[in-house]
């Protein structure tokens, strides 16, 4: 099993991931120690965030679960924001994504999805549709009283063209999921201001930065592996 693993993620990937989850687990330690669901959540989220780096859909699966227990960490602060995000939207369309990464492998390598990309027309679609999201978001935040509800509405555009670029299979999925990590990580510092245990949460998303944008490397490299491959077998 060890030496699969060793032979499936490169050196660096086992770095990021190992460094990832040593720094996860010293910010739990250091500022909460109680709320055993952040720890849970954040080493969850290194994991997915190394699988989807490589387009396995396993990554998805992950994904569906930390979106639950993210919900759940964001609801006892009132951040109903980033619940409503996470468990009505992040999470249905990683199923969806899932899907589609399962119906989409490279070669019959069910642990690498073909990568694909998005064209202008669905790009203007996209944003469109991001922003009639945003703007139908933003009072429903409002009637719930969320707290810091600017970040909070922010966080629901980058969020939903990051998890409608990842059903896409776009390697921009990355990139937004990086400025969504940006967002997140002014939320919790906001949070760890009236409680210190949260400094662990915003922690947790400047590693998820750092992975995201590695990820989105990863997946141009895996596009042009992919359309070399492709180019290859069409001459051939």
């Amino acid at each position: 099993m060890i030496k699969r693993l060793k032979d499936y993620f490169s050196y660096t990937e086992i770095m990021i991931w190992s460094i990832s989850s040593i720094l996860v687990i010293v910010s739990f330690i250091l500022f909460d120690r109680s709320n055993l669901l952040i720890l849970a959540a954040s080493l969850i989220g290194v994991t997915y965030l190394i699988l989807n780096a490589k387009g396995n859909p396993l990554g998805q699966v992950l994904v569906i679960i930390f979106s639950i227990l993210y919900g759940i960490i964001s609801y006892k602060f009132s951040y109903y924001g980033e619940m409503i995000t996470y468990l009505g939207m992040t999470m249905p369309m990683a199923v969806f994504a899932l899907i589609s990464w399962l119906r989409n492998p490279f070669n019959g390598n069910m642990a690498e999805v073909t990568v694909g990309s998005i064209g202008k027309a669905e790009t203007v679609f996209m944003i469109i549709l991001s922003a009639a999201v945003t703007v139908v978001f933003y009072f429903i935040l409002q009637m719930f009283h969320t707290a810091n509800i600017l970040p909070s509405t922010l966080s629901v555009t980058t969020s939903f063209i990051a998890v409608y670029l990842t059903l896409r299979r776009d390697p921009f999925y990355a990139i937004a999921y990086a400025a969504n990590d940006i967002i997140l990580i002014v939320l919790w510092i906001l949070a760890s201001l009236s409680d210190t245990r949260y400094i662990s949460v915003a922690v947790c998303f400047a590693v998820f930065l750092f992975n995201d944008i590695y990820s989105y490397f990863c997946w141009q490299k895996m596009k042009k592996r992919q359309s070399g491959m492709i180019s290859e077998t069409l001459i051939s």
